[in-house]
């Protein structure tokens, strides 16, 4: 996950500034939004997949067709597109301030979550690491410690983090290429065939199942566009990375998985609160695994601290716009939204708090699914203003039928991921878009006083 919010197209000066800069290679933004995606999603993998079985592979295969689509669709975008505000400003083509609004306040919903299912993910490796037994009540207080904690090095602004998590990404990226490269040798193809189907689920139920883990590790794959301005070529880097990375993101998220299943019996692996170090000690010692452990909780650290720097960033653009109060656009002489992290803290540590239950990796699925269906609401905005995007600013006809196409069929594989959350997860997602479209209310009487809202669409 990244960045979602774009600067302004017609904004002369930052262009300039920005065209003065050295720019990155289309290989070298494929690999950014590539680590962007595993950094966040990749250690707690395993354990829910293993639950589902080894035909969890698949949901993989149909997850990496719907997210290239969705990769495609959001790069198009970004190209044609001249409004400002990532997701809600694609939404705002069709759907106007209101769509602009919904979609920008159920992805900063979804961030909140997803950050908070991060520093779980945390918890479970040090309590491995250490040995320690919490109760519920203890392991969601150390969720929050954590959260808080990873929030900290924010104070140092924007270049600061971004240095950070580029090493940090590093931490979970190179013991994954190592398990991938070595470890075949450890790979047992009967294992990895009696693991198939460990609850007798049908190929649908299976592919049920797994899709919203699955989905989940391609979350943030829209960043390749906030780098538009910074890469060279745009018009044909930014839809190649884009593509480019979901497609080597999915290849290295099947192939530690799935050796994963070779390695490591599948009921002990879907107990697992650390997966990979769990794999790591199997193949080598209990001490490389510890190791393991201790890297791979220090390199989502890493990532949870970007992404706490994001979702206020989501936030401070947000009550730029109009939307959010104006406490969440208050920065600090390094710009950065100090009060505004710290409210998004307060929120965070109450869902902590809300969504105990005795086992980890259970809270963190619960808050996994909803992030995932809050996440999929400004997708499908986005989507259905897909037409309107390349019919105000003129498209060449076969890249505008193309691209509807492919937005088509983004939005069906979006609409089967929502089904696939569950019940409970589309509940409590719908449950928050309605307090949005509530929230939109006081939004739009803000607007109205400043004369933003009418003939503003």
């Amino acid at each position: 996950m990244g960045r979602l919010f774009l600067p302004k197209k017609d904004n002369d000066s930052k262009i300039m500034t920005t065209l003065q800069k050295p720019k990155m290679t289309c290989l070298q933004l494929t690999m950014a939004v590539m680590l962007n995606m595993l950094g966040s999603s990749i250690i707690l993998m395993p354990t829910k997949l293993a639950e589902v079985g080894t035909q969890s592979i698949l949901a993989w295969l149909v997850t990496i067709s719907g997210a290239t689509a969705i990769a495609y669709t959001f790069a198009k975008c970004g190209m044609f597109s001249r409004k400002s505000g990532g997701l809600g400003g694609y939404a705002s083509y069709a759907f106007g301030k209101s769509g602009s609004f919904i979609a920008n306040f159920s992805y900063g919903v979804s961030l909140i979550i997803a950050n908070l299912t991060i520093a779980i993910s945390i918890v479970g490796y040090v309590m491995v690491l250490f040995e320690w037994s919490l109760t519920p009540l203890e392991m969601g207080l150390a969720s929050i410690a954590v959260i808080w904690l990873c929030s900290l090095p924010n104070i140092g602004g924007a270049r600061f983090i971004g240095s950070l998590s580029h090493f940090s990404n590093y931490g979970i990226l190179i013991p994954i290429l190592i398990l991938t490269v070595i470890g075949w040798n450890w790979f047992s193809v009967d294992r990895y065939v009696e693991a198939w189907n460990p609850q007798n689920l049908t190929p649908f139920e299976g592919l049920s199942a797994a899709i919203s883990m699955t989905l989940w590790g391609f979350l943030g794959l829209e960043t390749a566009c906030a780098n538009s301005e910074a890469v060279e070529n745009p018009e044909k880097s930014v839809p190649r990375a884009m593509v480019l990375a979901t497609i080597g993101a999915g290849l290295v998220y099947i192939l530690a998985n799935n050796i994963s299943f070779g390695i490591v019996d599948n009921a002990v692996l879907s107990r697992s609160t650390a997966p990979f170090g769990l794999v790591f000690a199997t193949m080598f010692s209990p001490e490389v695994g510890k190791f393991i452990m201790a890297l791979m909780a220090l390199a989502c650290a890493g990532c949870l601290t970007s992404w706490q720097f994001t979702i206020a960033e989501v936030f401070r653009v947000s009550a730029r716009e109009g939307y959010f109060p104006k406490i969440f656009a208050k920065v600090s002489r390094l710009n950065v939204p100090i009060i505004g992290i710290v409210i998004i803290l307060i929120l965070q540590s109450l869902a902590a708090l809300l969504t105990v239950d005795p086992r980890l990796e259970q809270q963190f699925y619960i808050l996994k699914d909803l992030a995932v269906v809050t996440n999929l609401v400004p997708y499908l905005l986005a989507f259905a203003a897909v037409n309107v995007i390349l019919h105000r600013e003129p498209a060449d006809p076969k890249i505008a039928r193309r691209t509807t196409i492919v937005a088509s069929f983004a939005s069906a594989y979006s609409l089967y991921a929502l089904y696939a959350c569950g019940p409970q997860a589309m509940m409590w997602g719908a449950l928050a878009t309605f307090v949005g479209v509530w929230l939109y209310g006081y939004a739009a009487k803000s607007l109205e006083k400043k004369g933003q809202l009418r003939g503003q669409e």
